[in-house]
């Protein structure tokens, strides 16, 4: 019997097979509901953050994503 470890493992190897990286992170994110008032709130953190806060942010992020991938494929 698998592990809920493997069958996600085995479930996230699927869909990357299937539908590559991007649309399987746009099906993923189909299911997450989310919270909250993005666009109210937005502007309590975005307001407070300079354009090289945010290249930097997004930088990690990016960094983040790759080795999370990894993860996933190993």
């Amino acid at each position: 019997m698998k592990t809920q470890n493997e069958i996600i493992k085995q479930g996230y190897n699927a869909l990357i097979n299937s539908l590559g990286v991007a649309d399987t992170i746009r099906f993923i994110q189909y299911f997450s509901l989310g919270k909250g008032d993005y666009t109210k709130e937005r502007y309590q953190w975005l307001d407070k953050k300079t354009l090289a806060d945010v290249l930097v942010e997004m930088k990690e992020l990016q960094e983040d994503d790759t080795n999370q991938y990894d993860k996933i494929i190993e």
